[in-house]
């Protein structure tokens, strides 16, 4: 970019946003609690195998939580495996489930228990929309499976289940197979109808329920009966919902993504704070309104799968080099949502990516331009904006300044995030 093209005018400075939270700290007990409750001693007799879901989110602490389950079971006799839940993740195939369970900390080494990784599932029902329905083989042929999976909104659509326990049953141990079944027969139908075919038919013993804060902490646990998952997940999603970070905006001339990936998002940036899902029969939300977002990188931790790069507009040569298109395929098809598979418009570096966004934001200057650079779409506590935002954070009581405006740091023509 020719220096007389460059327009980059707004200072930035960052703040800080105040979320009432309640954290669980001793998680070990905790988790012990909430198993007595449901009496897991008189589920699980000697020798029993028991299979324990761990799907591919980023949940707080997930390898500490992983560690006290295998822990309780063993202490009732059983012998735990963890079996990978995340559909179609870890571009669908054995190997690469297991890499993504290692990039939550999760080894056979550390937390004390065989992973049980295939891709192959077997038919166990059809549900009233003649969607067929599939399981995990190897947590089929287990005496017992425990569920365990956070409760949150979804990022593809609206119900009163959506990611939790019932969605880790139809989609996660569902496979590559069945993840890109309940996707074909539309997930908000689907998933409850499957779920309870596979409580039904398969030898589930009760869900372990987890919600975080605004701050991605663990503020919920609950174990949950088999019989009574159906009746209480709906309840967790709305507290879960209650608790979801938002940005205090509702509207902006340009949202910067810093980093997006899996382990943040199913869609590498969450559609509930991006305000887009893209998603056909998905009606857009009309708050926040965004008029450009742009993405700037790809974590390490998502191995080249950039599902979701498509609900941005702009990005960087470096992110898009960093695609490993067949695994972000194998994620992106089964959802049919391929509108997030496509790659906006590119530029060489960050740099340009911000002059270019603020060429295009319409007939607003750019000293006014209302922009918000946030790390990535979980970490919503601390983040960069513009001048421009100014009124609106003095008006804001659960907002406060950690630096002052001050011009843009770039390295290699690349945003320093600090």
């Amino acid at each position: 970019m020719k220096k007389e093209e460059i327009i980059i005018i707004p200072t930035i400075a960052k703040i800080k946003q105040k979320f009432k939270t309640n954290t669980i700290h001793n998680l070990d007990e905790k988790i012990r609690y909430e198993m007595d409750n449901v009496d897991v001693s008189k589920m699980i007799k000697p020798n029993d195998k028991i299979a324990i879901t761990v799907g591919s989110r980023g949940i707080d602490n997930i390898d500490k939580l992983v560690i006290s389950v295998v822990n309780k079971v063993k202490e009732c006799g059983g012998k735990p495996v963890i079996i990978p839940a995340m559909g179609s993740h870890g571009g669908a195939t054995d190997e690469g489930q297991i890499k993504v369970l290692k990039t939550l900390g999760i080894t056979e080494d550390k937390v004390g228990a065989k992973i049980l990784s295939s891709m192959e599932v077997e038919k166990i029902g059809v549900t009233k929309n003649n969607a067929p329905v599939y399981l995990d083989k190897n947590a089929l042929n287990c005496d017992g499976i425990i569920l365990m999976n956070r409760v949150k909104a979804h990022t593809d659509f609206r119900g009163n289940y959506e990611s939790g326990l019932m969605k880790i049953m139809a989609v996660g141990l569902g496979k590559h197979t069945g993840c890109s079944t309940m996707h074909s027969y539309g997930l908000s139908n689907t998933i409850p109808q499957a779920a309870r075919i596979i409580m039904e038919n398969a030898p589930i013993l009760f869900g372990i329920a987890i919600v975080e804060n605004a701050l991605d902490k663990t503020e919920i646990i609950k174990a949950i009966p088999k019989d009574k998952i159906d009746s209480i997940e709906p309840e967790l999603l709305k507290k879960s919902k209650a608790l979801m970070p938002t940005l205090p905006f509702s509207q902006l001339d340009l949202l910067i993504v810093y980093e997006m990936g899996k382990s943040i998002s199913g869609t590498g940036m969450d559609t509930n704070v991006l305000g887009r899902f893209k998603v056909r029969g998905v009606k857009e939300p009309k708050l926040p309104d965004y008029k450009k977002i742009a993405v700037l990188n790809l974590r390490d931790d998502s191995y080249g799968n950039a599902l979701g790069v498509g609900l941005a507009d702009l990005t960087t040569r470096k992110l898009v080099d960093s695609i490993d298109y067949d695994a972000m395929y194998a994620n992106v098809i089964p959802t049919s949502f391929l509108e997030r598979g496509k790659i906006p418009v590119i530029l060489e570096n960050d740099f340009e990516l911000v002059n270019t966004a603020l060429k295009t934001i319409g007939p607003v200057e750019n000293k006014s331009a209302k922009i918000v650079i946030i790390k990535n779409t979980m970490e919503l506590e601390e983040f960069y904006v513009s001048d421009a935002l100014a009124p609106e954070i003095e008006e804001n009581s659960n907002l406060e300044y950690i630096s002052d405006f001050k011009e843009w740091k770039f390295k290699n023509n690349n945003f320093i995030w600090n």
